[in-house]
């Protein structure tokens, strides 16, 4: 059986989620819900596609900032909603993605993190401590390669300089065909 729900969001950076669904589950208490927020911001933290959408300034001058909202609408979304499905993070992942910063995410990753973000809602309500502090360790350790790779993603990038350089000067113009096979793929513009 299939349930169609829209996807609670509401356009617009800053905005908070709107139709929230309560099924009768009681908020959790502060200690599961500081430690679900902890665990939103370490799943974002690692999330590669934001993460390099915001380094490459496709949330525009405040893409920093969306990133942050969307990590505390996302707390809100799980903690108002008693039974999220992994399909319904991802639509409003998705959703988020393609309305803050015009790109769509077709690397899997959606999938990925909607998981991730399930899995430790679950353990957070359920008062799983020790569950949730695993997968945080484990998040944590991906860390360092995700910034060497938004480091040598950047235009001009070094591995070895701090998040916060700015990228060198990017030349405009038609990028060169591939010579490898693989194709460049360039921000979505919006009509």
């Amino acid at each position: 059986m299939t349930r169609e729900r829209s996807v609670p969001f509401a356009r617009g950076f800053g905005a908070r989620p709107r139709g929230l669904r309560s099924a009768g589950m009681a908020t959790p208490g502060l200690e599961a819900r500081a430690l679900f927020a902890e665990g939103v911001r370490a799943v974002l933290g690692g999330w590669a596609a934001l993460q390099l959408a915001v380094a490459q300034g496709f949330g525009g001058p405040q893409g920093a900032e969306k990133a942050a909202w969307l990590s505390s609408a996302l707390l809100d979304f799980f903690t108002q909603n008693a039974d999220l499905e992994q399909e319904e993070v991802e639509d409003f992942l998705a959703e988020v993605m393609d309305n803050e910063f015009d790109t769509v995410v077709e690397d899997g990753s959606l999938q990925q993190v909607s998981r991730e973000l399930v899995t430790l809602f679950a353990r957070a309500r359920g008062g799983d401590v020790g569950g949730v502090g695993a997968a945080l360790g484990a998040l944590a350790r991906r860390g360092p390669a995700l910034a060497a790779a938004l480091a040598s993603a950047r235009p001009g990038g070094d591995p070895h300089s701090p998040p916060g350089t700015p990228p060198a000067a990017m030349e405009c113009g038609s990028p060169p065909p591939p010579s490898d096979g693989w194709t460049v793929v360039q921000r979505r513009r919006r009509p």
